[in-house]
């Protein structure tokens, strides 16, 4: 039996950091906040600093609360955030262009004839989304020195001095070769990185080395990006099962087991994790905008914050023909169009906060059912339940709202910090090899179960309602586009 260990989870919003024990579950606690930066455009930026610093101060407020040694620590990463940076000094060269961010999009339709090879080697659409147009951006117009990889590589140099990513957060930049799990040649000939230098491909539970940043000599013994984190978390490990994570967007990862399956149905096939040379593979959809759209109506005063949800939507019985598409940063799978922007249709001299929460619940709730749809084609068998977790989870109005469109049961986590939790048991694996993944994963056990409350055919009337929104937004962006 392994000791306790430090699990950070360094995320978009903010880094959470938990003290893991074996026996008594979590034993300490912290956090720090991430501020980026919203700008006109598409942009989203943050300090690198800021990542740094909040990693270490949320794993230090932990470690001082639970009061006791760990053996270990495992860092969990946003995925695909980026940055440049001096391989020597660790010194930051840009900014770090977050996940979010739109600006290579320009990129993106220059190499538009390529976009099939690039999906058929890595798995992934050409999308801004992730790292690969990002770094090529990063190469175009602000920097050629030093290297260009993901946040974590950079986080894992400072923290020490390794230079490595794991395999799952390798196969969120466009780079890995998908079959092989290895830098695709091809593909970095198409992005223009050829000649980058890159960081070692890993396994999720390597012991990559030691870092005195939280205090005393530690091994760091797990990396893992964050969604294939509270994948592990929520014991998705067989085929066929699903989860979703409700953060700053909403992220549904089906596991398909030890073969890669390509999608037909607008979703992305990725890496879930490699653990003792043992390759899982998942599906993947993205929501770009969750709990960031509920942060919008914040800022509008509609709501005082995401705990207001309930409160204000629960305030009228409906939208009120309201329809929401959040598509606030664009949308993603299985749709793919970054170019289009949210839209609320149905508005009248009656609506009231309480509709647009409402609309916005069903919102991403319908874009949910979306790349659940999209699963379901893909494996040739529908979804039984959906596991979820994340911070928006706490409203029981979307997760109503969920079950009732995906008329499916809604499997609400027990377990807070999914994310934290997957990748403290990865860092248990790396700790201790005999270990199996199902002893080190936290047992599953659901918080609350949501039944669907409504029929099948009102169900389906809200998603055509859902839909249509989305077709016209869709037809105008086609529209524009030839103007």
């Amino acid at each position: 039996m392994t000791g306790p260990v430090l699990a950070v989870d360094q995320g978009t919003s903010g880094t959470k950091a938990l003290v893991v024990c074996p026996e008594r579950g979590v034993i300490g606690t912290g956090s720090a906040p991430v501020r980026p930066r919203y700008l006109p455009g598409g942009l989203v930026e943050v300090d690198p600093a800021e990542l740094y610093d909040s990693v270490v101060a949320a794993g230090r407020a932990a470690l001082a609360e639970a009061d006791t040694p760990v053996a270990a620590v495992g860092l969990a990463n946003q995925g695909e955030t980026v940055l440049a940076w001096d391989p020597v000094t660790g010194e930051p060269f840009t900014d770090a262009i977050v996940w979010q961010d739109r600006r290579a999009e320009g990129l993106c339709g220059e190499l538009s004839s390529r976009a099939r090879d690039l999906q058929q080697w890595t798995g992934l659409p050409l999308d801004p989304y992730f790292a690969a147009p990002k770094m090529a951006w990063i190469r175009r117009h602000l920097t050629g020195a030093g290297t260009v990889t993901t946040s974590d590589a950079w986080l894992v140099h400072r923290l020490t001095g390794a230079f490595v990513t794991d395999t799952a957060t390798a196969g969120r930049t466009g780079l890995l070769d998908l079959d092989s799990t290895a830098w695709s040649a091809p593909a970095l000939d198409v992005y223009g990185l050829s000649g980058e230098r890159l960081p070692r491909v890993v396994d999720a539970d390597t012991r990559v080395g030691t870092t005195t940043a939280f205090g005393p000599p530690l091994p760091l013994t797990g990396l893992l990006v964050d969604q294939q984190a509270a994948l592990l978390a929520q014991s998705v490990t067989e085929p066929g099962t699903a989860k979703c994570t409700y953060g700053t967007g909403a992220f549904l990862l089906a596991q398909t087991g030890p073969l890669p399956r390509r999608s037909d149905s607008g979703l992305v096939s990725c890496v879930a994790w490699r653990l003792a040379g043992r390759t899982s593979y998942c599906l993947d959809g993205q929501v770009y905008t969750a709990a960031s759209a509920v942060r919008w109506l914040t800022d509008l005063g509609v709501l005082t914050g995401a705990e207001d949800l309930d409160a204000v939507g629960g305030s009228v019985p409906d939208s009120g023909g309201v329809t929401f598409v959040p598509a606030l940063a664009g949308l993603a799978a299985p749709w793919w169009r970054g170019d289009v922007r949210g839209s609320l249709h149905g508005l009248g001299l009656d609506t009231s906060g309480g509709h647009l929460v409402r609309a916005l619940c069903e919102g991403i709730a319908a874009q949910v059912v979306e790349l659940a749809d999209a699963v379901a084609g893909d494996l040739g068998t529908p979804l039984t339940s959906l596991r979820v977790d994340g911070g928006l989870t706490r409203s029981a109005l979307l997760m109503q709202t969920q079950a009732d469109l995906l008329q499916l049961p809604v499997e609400v986590s027990a377990l807070p910090d999914a994310t934290a939790l997957g990748v403290g048991a990865v860092a248990r694996l790396g700790l201790d090899p005999g270990l199996a993944v199902h002893e080190a994963v936290p047992e599953w056990k659901p918080s609350v179960v949501y039944e669907p409350s409504i029929g099948v055919a009102e169900a389906g009337e809200r998603l055509d309602r859902f839909r249509a929104a989305v077709k016209a937004l869709l037809d105008d962006a086609q529209g524009a586009s030839r103007a």
